[in-house]
């Protein structure tokens, strides 16, 4: 490793930075090889906000993963963070992650507190979990799609397999948390 690259993946005390974009596109790249999944990646112009990116790909939003980091307070004393992934033409539903949880509060993490855990900024989150403090939990609808889209831990680049090879890989909790479909 060059002095330049250990300079930018070490802090001035030593300790190393946390895992960047970078490696969790090649963490996932190295899981689909090593896994012999039938995949195929999509190169396009930077985008995170699904609906376009949808369009710039050339599917419907309902093949796409939409994937929220939210944070689920189960008592006073004990918080989850929870990776949910829903159909990209939906929402997350609240009310129905609560009641799975029991938690009294479920909202949306700190913007922070996600691109830690997900490891991974806004508009790029895997529908995987990479953090055992993680739970990542799927809704039923995303991995019945024969082809399921998703940014590949990259605003320029996306990702597109099967939702049974996804659920093979990722292993969700499969649980019905998004909000029901609109005609």
């Amino acid at each position: 490793m060059s002095d330049r690259a250990h300079d930018e993946d070490t802090h001035d005390d030593g300790t190393q930075h946390e895992p960047t974009q970078h490696d969790t596109y090649d963490h996932l790249i190295s899981l689909l090889d090593s896994s012999s999944v039938d995949h195929r990646l999509i190169d396009h112009e930077p985008e995170g906000a699904t609906e376009a990116v949808c369009a710039l790909r050339g599917h419907p939003a309902s093949e796409a993963a939409k994937c929220i980091v939210l944070r689920v307070k189960v008592d006073r004393r004990t918080t989850r963070h929870v990776l949910a992934v829903v159909p990209g033409d939906r929402r997350v539903d609240l009310d129905a992650v609560r009641a799975l949880f029991a938690a009294r509060y479920v909202g949306f993490s700190e913007p922070e507190t996600a691109e830690r855990l997900a490891r991974a900024v806004p508009g790029t989150v895997l529908p995987f979990s990479f953090d055992p403090d993680l739970e990542l939990v799927a809704d039923p609808d995303v991995v019945a799609q024969p082809k399921l889209y998703f940014n590949a831990a990259r605003l320029d680049r996306s990702l597109c397999i099967s939702g049974a090879d996804y659920e093979r890989l990722a292993k969700p909790r499969i649980e019905r948390i998004a909000s029901p479909a609109t005609t």
